[in-house]
């Protein structure tokens, strides 16, 4: 695996502790481990059974791969028992106190740095404190974001020249400058901390995260060079960045135990997943999920559910309500009328193992980065319906610059519940995705990218070299 044990460095990868941030830092801890690496993962101890059971493979193939947990501060912060991980907190309003909670965790980190002096920290951009801390030991501090490239790009352009305020309402589009392609957006798609004049704790915390982004030494990307070539070219020469693109970082996981182990338990058994899907034809099921996050009203669910079953398409549907709270928002005799046709999951799904098999043929998704990378690294064109944080900016990214996938028309970000989408208009974009020559087009594109996206971390592929560089340059530095 070209291994570099004549000089073995020891890295610490400290993600933020929500499950989609943890997931790609596990997998990329991972991925240093299987060169030989000393990986050390820091999490708290309601988040370290999440990291054992990814890690548990890892391990038994002898990669030097450990734990290290420190305590949470919930009661300092104010936040209640238990409330280690973003997925956790009862409602938003806690969301600062969360925040300021990651900070109080500074003095652990560095008694930790301290005691084991590593050679680098990986750690998330919403831990800007890292930068300082690292700087304390004379270690080198890496950031991961956990989106693309393309993301970068745009919130820096608009951070720069602030395009929106050229225009007279929310709707009208604008033309991102000194950019690469010709990509428009609307006010109403921007994160509000983009555009507000307020400086809410939100609004500071990531100009401290920015701020400290310069400082540190660089910014690993969960990406892969053939995939975004010209924003990759434009965040590290044109915004003069250094950044190593190493992804998709989920190709770490090479059996379906792996796959499976990725994220939360799932809901329902690998086995009767792969079993469904095993009774359908190639190509012709749709893959719902929108992430461990987003939370859809019941009248939106009932549009979903409405629009699946116009679309005439067999569909796995995960969504995040349990059997308790019942099924008042399913259309009357939904799941009778879908019975063998449809499958919805209630909770957490094995979405790697899921979008692989060859019956899936296209994913609505929100476009939350891991989701969509895992859509282009298996193959599959995707509906997309982004609802907060960056995921608009990955839209255009999957509609616009690969084509490899078709809008469902949300237009506005919403932070957790989503644009209101009509059923007739989820049944028009699963039907455009699924069937006509469009949708051969896509399922050309998006198998190109999977081929491309598989070499890329296989000997000699760009995120494969790219990675083996990054640790040779870090072993340089420990010297």
């Amino acid at each position: 695996m070209g291994s570099y044990e004549y000089q073995p460095l020891h890295i610490f990868f400290f993600p933020f502790l929500a499950h989609g941030h943890m997931i790609p830092s596990v997998d990329m801890a991972k991925s240093f481990a299987e060169k030989g690496v000393k990986a050390t993962i820091i999490t708290t101890p309601l988040n370290a059974p999440f990291f054992f059971k990814a890690i548990g493979k890892s391990k038994t193939n002898g990669n030097d791969i450990h734990i290290q947990t420190i305590q949470f501060p919930s009661a300092k912060a104010g936040l209640p028992d238990g409330c280690e991980n973003v997925d956790s907190i009862p409602s938003l309003d806690l969301l600062q106190a969360f925040f300021m909670a990651t900070g109080l965790l500074q003095d652990q980190l560095e008694q930790l740095l301290l005691k084991q002096r590593p050679s680098c920290i990986v750690s998330d951009f919403f831990l800007p404190w890292t930068t300082d801390s690292a700087a304390k030991f004379g270690i080198p501090r890496l950031v991961f974001h956990g989106t693309s490239f393309l993301s970068l790009c745009v919130i820096s352009c608009v951070k720069l020249y602030e395009p929106y305020k050229d225009v007279s309402s929310d709707s009208e589009f604008f033309l991102l400058p000194n950019l690469p392609g010709e990509i428009k957006m609307t006010r109403e798609q921007l994160p509000p901390f983009i555009t507000s004049k307020e400086k809410t704790g939100f609004v500071k915390l990531l100009e401290e995260a920015e701020e400290a982004e310069e400082r540190s030494y660089g910014v690993v990307v969960n990406s892969f060079y053939e995939l975004e070539r010209v924003y990759a070219d434009h965040f590290r020469k044109v915004l003069g960045r250094k950044a190593w693109p190493i992804g998709p970082l989920s190709l770490c996981n090479k059996d379906a135990e792996e796959k499976t182990h990725r994220g939360k338990e799932a809901c329902i058994d690998e086995r009767e997943c792969m079993e469904w899907l095993e009774t359908k034809k190639p190509n012709s099921v749709v893959y719902v999920c929108f992430g461990s996050i987003a939370k859809f009203s019941d009248s939106q669910l009932r549009e979903i559910a409405t629009g699946l079953e116009a679309s005439g398409q067999p569909f796995m549907w995960v969504v995040r309500k349990s059997k308790e709270d019942g099924v008042a928002w399913l259309p009357d005799g939904f799941e009778k009328r879908m019975e063998g046709k449809g499958l919805i999951i209630r909770g957490w799904a094995p979405q790697v193992l899921i979008l692989e098999h060859e019956a899936i043929g296209a994913f609505v998704t929100h476009c939350g980065w891991n989701s969509t990378l895992e859509a282009v690294t298996a193959g599959v064109p995707m509906v997309t319906w982004p609802v907060a944080a960056e995921q608009f900016f990955n839209e255009k990214l999957v509609t616009e610059v690969l084509e490899i996938g078709v809008p469902v028309g949300a237009t506005k970000w919403l932070r957790l519940e989503g644009d209101s989408i009509t059923c007739g208009a989820v049944e028009k974009a699963v039907k455009r995705v699924l069937t006509g020559e469009e949708a051969i087009d896509m399922k050309n594109k998006a198998k190109v990218l999977s081929q491309l996206a598989k070499r890329a971390v296989l000997g000699g592929g760009s995120s494969y070299s790219n990675l083996n560089a990054l640790i040779q340059e870090l072993s340089s530095l420990s010297l």
